[in-house]
């Protein structure tokens, strides 16, 4: 339970880089592999820690970024959704 703080670190970094208007495409999909891994993996923790709600919220957010089935946003939706993601507290 220690290094907990890692991914969401990784993933928050990244989110805040996809808020740069020029990042290139594959910028994008790489940003959709880690927070899809890293909403999963804190997902699977909260789960054994019975923080169900939790649960909820992360496993709803790694389907949004994930990115084999791919939620097709406009860039302006798809900043808050990076912001709105940001924000919520893990």
């Amino acid at each position: 339970m220690k290094r907990l703080w890692i991914p969401q670190t990784v993933a928050t970094c990244m989110l805040l880089g996809a808020l740069y208007p020029d990042s290139p495409y594959g910028y994008y999909i790489l940003l959709r592999s880690v927070c899809c891994g890293a909403f999963a993996f804190v997902a699977v923790r909260a789960a054994a820690r019975n923080q169900q709600g939790w649960v909820w919220i992360l496993g709803i957010t790694a389907a949004i970024y994930n990115p084999i089935f791919r939620v097709h946003l406009t860039r302006t939706t798809w900043s808050a959704v990076n912001i709105v993601t940001i924000a919520a507290p893990s």
